[in-house]
């Protein structure tokens, strides 16, 4: 009996040292691949277009939800965007808490869908859907209920027309990748 026990605490301490990993991995990502876009924008004479076109800060924290969980996809998308702003001043600090609570939604509510049974591409959408939804309402209530003039209702509409590109990325490689990695498993057992 006890034995069974010590082997459920190394698993779980496992799983937490894992999902800690996975998210500063996801963290570290989401910072590295919108400025190697920007990067290309910039030699390219199209600034920061390409990082708002392909959404590359989307990718790894939807990524770490649907691969290891709510808590690591959550806390992956909360402090992305803060690290990427205290190292590059991107996002802007107008834009900061809406891309924190953005990101946040999609790394949460990937880790929630992360064992439901349907298919990957239908789990992004859902995050996509979730993400936007709650980026809208935020930027409702900051307009509105606290009068912030920095940000207007257009670009709910706007981000969404700019980055349709690299929300059809995402449906296209984060299936393509779980569908890698769930190869991979049934390999390995």
């Amino acid at each position: 009996m006890s034995i069974k026990v010590l082997n459920t605490s190394v698993k779980q301490r496992f799983s937490i040292k894992t999902q800690i990993i996975a998210a500063l991995a996801a963290a570290v990502a989401a910072v590295v691949l919108p400025q190697i876009f920007h990067l290309i924008g910039a030699a390219s004479g199209l600034g920061t277009a390409l990082g708002e076109a392909f959404l590359p800060m989307h990718l790894p924290i939807i990524l770490v939800g649907l691969l290891a969980g709510p808590v690591a996809g959550a806390a992956a998308g909360a402090i992305s965007p803060a690290v990427s702003f205290l190292l590059t001043e991107m996002p802007s600090a107008s834009m900061l808490p809406f891309m924190t609570i953005e990101l946040c939604t999609y790394g949460f509510a990937a880790g929630l869908l992360k064992n439901v049974k349907m298919p990957s591409f239908l789990k992004v959408l859902a995050v996509q859907l979730a993400g936007r939804i709650i980026k809208a309402a935020a930027i409702l209530v900051s307009i509105y209920a606290l009068k912030n003039d920095s940000v207007s209702a257009e670009m709910i509409i706007s981000s969404i027309r700019i980055g349709l590109f690299g929300l059809v990325l995402q449906w296209t490689f984060i299936p393509l990748i779980i569908y890698r990695v769930e190869s991979n498993k049934k390999n390995e057992r």
